[in-house]
């Protein structure tokens, strides 16, 4: 069976505003009725403690059916993380320079073989404060693995996450108002399954 997770990325937080961004909307979340104020073991990762969904979380998603499920809340990942969709495989990456579209997989989704290699290291190195540097196999110029873009949103680097376990599907709406609360910063949805 397995469980169902959205996340939410800030693309633009920065470590010093991630924080108080993540505790401004989940203040708002929570007197909207959206998630309850108090933590409970209701989360993967994180260390298991989330917040239950509140009286009024149909608000935020598609089908209002509650979920009967141990893991089902919300959990707010602060600091450099690289957020992905969980299983699978990732197909393509994308430069932001150049726009070429580097495949990672063959049509029969097979490993392209050396096609990892400019990625090779990068993820630790943003997480540990780096710029994670890539560079294109395309155009042959560097940038930071967190302004790559990944076929169907499969990684995303941020700062900032909110992680909703087995909820229905989010509304566009409710995505779009999480992206204003957070001042227009721009935003992300990863779906995935463990």
């Amino acid at each position: 069976m397995g469980d169902w997770f959205q996340t939410v990325v800030d693309l633009d937080a920065t470590d010093e505003e991630a924080p108080a961004l993540g505790d401004r909307v989940l203040a708002r979340l929570v007197a909207e009725g959206i998630v309850e104020a108090a933590r409970t073991d209701c989360v993967l990762g994180g260390g298991g403690y989330g917040y239950p969904p509140g009286p009024h979380y149909a608000k935020a998603v598609e089908d209002p059916a509650p979920v009967d499920l141990w893991t089902n809340g919300l959990a707010v990942a602060t600091g450099r993380t690289v957020f992905d969709s969980g299983q699978g495989d990732v197909a393509a990456a994308v430069c932001p320079l150049c726009e070429g579209d580097i495949r990672l997989v063959d049509e029969t989704w097979q490993p392209i073989d050396d096609a990892w290699d400019p990625f090779a290291g990068t993820f630790d190195d943003w997480i540990e404060g780096g710029e994670g540097l890539v560079t294109c196999p395309a155009c042959t110029r560097a940038s930071s693995i967190e302004r790559w873009t990944w076929e169907d949103d499969y990684f995303a680097c941020g700062r900032l996450g909110f992680t909703f376990w087995n909820w229905a599907e989010l509304t566009p709406a409710f995505v779009r108002d999480l992206g204003h609360q957070l001042g227009g910063h721009r935003t992300v949805l990863l779906q995935g399954k463990l």
